[in-house]
Parts: C-alpha cells; sequence; structure tokens
C-alpha cells in the first residue's frame, strides 16, 4: 500500500484518519495523497436566483482553506511523504475518479454534513462497492493505527470475502497475527464456495499464517458476533467483504456490512 488516497474534510473523524493513513504510509515507506473535494451546490427551496449559493461560497471556500492551512502544518512536521489535491464536485464522485492510480482509500463512517445520524456513510459503501481499490473507514476513537495488531478477516466464503483477502495481503503481511473467522450456521449445506481452509492456503502462498476460528452462531446478530470476536483478540483492523449492489439513487449494502459499517468499533477494510 504504498499510494494511499486520503479524504479531506472538517467532520469529527478527519484527525483519525489522517493517523491511520500516517502509519501505514510510515510501515510502507509510502505516499499519502491528500484529496479535498468541495461542491458549491447548495439547495435551498424557493432560492430562484441562486441568492444561497452566492452566500455560501465564500463560506465554504474559506472553511476549505483554513482547513488546509492546518492539515498542511501538521503533516510538514510529520515523516510522511504527502502531496494536496483540491478538487471542486463532489467527494466521492472525486475519489473515485482519483483511485484508479491508488492501493487504498481512507474515509470516515459519515457522510459530510450526516454526523450522528443512524446508518453507514454511503459514500463509504458507494466507494466500496465501486472502487478499484479497497476502502479503510476508520472511526472518530481511533487515536493510532498499530499496523503490527492482529486483524481478523470476517468470511464466509463468498467472491466478496475472497476479494477482501487478497486486497489486504500488504496489511496482513504486518500483522503479528491473522485470524481468518466464520461464523457457524444452522445450515451447513453449502455453506461456503469457498471455505475457510482455501483462504488459509492462499494467505500461506504469501508467507502470511493464520487460525482459522468458528465462532458459534448463538443470538446476536452477525455483525455484533464478529465484532466481539476482534474486541476478545484485540484486532487492530477487521477485514470484510463488501456485499451490494451500486447505486443510482440509494446504497443497498448487505445486512452484516450495513450493520458494522453504522456503527464500527474498529477501523473497517472493505473490498467488492
Amino acid at each position: 500500500m504504498k499510494s494511499i488516497l486520503l479524504h479531506i474534510d472538517g467532520d469529527s473523524c478527519m484527525e483519525a484518519r489522517l493517523q491511520a493513513a500516517m502509519d501505514i504510509a510510515r510501515a510502507t515507506d509510502g505516499h499519502i495523497t491528500c484529496l479535498q473535494a468541495v461542491s458549491f451546490d447548495v439547495f435551498a427551496p424557493g432560492d430562484f436566483y441562486g441568492s444561497a449559493m452566492a452566500a455560501a461560497m465564500p463560506v465554504i471556500k474559506q472553511a476549505a482553506e483554513e482547513l488546509r492551512a492546518k492539515i498542511e502544518a501538521d503533516l510538514a512536521n510529520e515523516d510522511v511523504s504527502w502531496e494536496w489535491r483540491f478538487l471542486y464536485g463532489m467527494a466521492e464522485q472525486r475519489l473515485l475518479e482519483q483511485s484508479a492510480l491508488h492501493d487504498v482509500i481512507i474515509v470516515g463512517p459519515h457522510d459530510i454534513g450526516e454526523e450522528g445520524a443512524r446508518g453507514p456513510s454511503g459514500m463509504a459503501g458507494e466507494l466500496a462497492i465501486r472502487a478499484p481499490v479497497p476502502v479503510l473507514v476508520v472511526p472518530q476513537h481511533v487515536k493510532r493505527l498499530d499496523v503490527s495488531a492482529p486483524v481478523l478477516i470476517a468470511w464466509n466464503g463468498s467472491a466478496e470475502a475472497c476479494v477482501a483477502l487478497r486486497a489486504a495481503v500488504p496489511l496482513l503481511a504486518l500483522s503479528s497475527k491473522v485470524y481468518l473467522a466464520s461464523v457457524a450456521e444452522e445450515d451447513e449445506k453449502n455453506r461456503f464456495d469457498f471455505p475457510p481452509t482455501e483462504g488459509a492456503k492462499y494467505l500461506s502462498r504469501h508467507g502470511i499464517d493464520c487460525e482459522v476460528v468458528e465462532i458459534p452462531r448463538g443470538k446476536a446478530k452477525i455483525a455484533d458476533t464478529l465484532a466481539s470476536a476482534a474486541q476478545m483478540r484485540d484486532c487492530g483492523v477487521m477485514v470484510m467483504g463488501a456485499y451490494g449492489h451500486s447505486r443510482l439513487s440509494e446504497m443497498l449494502l448487505g445486512g452484516v456490512t450495513r450493520k458494522i459499517l453504522s456503527d464500527p468499533d474498529l477501523p473497517v477494510f472493505m473490498a467488492h
């Protein structure tokens, strides 16, 4: 993960994902591309002459400039390689466009202007489904990303899980312990397209040992069971497939993906 695409916005999770980007860059001798996208699309009912947009533009521009100055000052004191890209437009679209020559996109768990809202980030989900690279979602409470910490791979044997596992290999190679975890289901028939042993074999070819773990189903939701398993094992990241479909008007995420992204307890690494 030499090329890291970092979403820049003045939300409460900015510091956490900036720190995560720097931790990965230091561990991989990588480069951070700070992407700040600003949109002047302001919707105001009855604003037929664009007066609300005209009034908002200077305020939005000033806030963007102040945020850039602050983050650039912070980065100037860090031992990481970085650059700044300022683009006009919706952040989701600009991140998607710029992802083609990057190895990972780092975003927060909330959509712009929707902190505290229930449900997963539509932007994170859309990027995970559509981008050609994995997405790392970093919650606010993360102070640093210890790349040597254990990692839990949420495994259900699907093609999405396989894609996420492959995409995570550079991250898994830095980890001190890798868990390939599946949740036991009552119906064992056709449970896996790819059993955990196949995932373990793939990792072994990359020199990565993993412990295959089967977690009892219990009464809790699968997402809660996986989150608890990661917490019990002091994991720093959860790797999972992004299940869902690209949207035209809304994001449709699978139940487990949606639940985990709604209020992540740890950084979530996703690929589709």
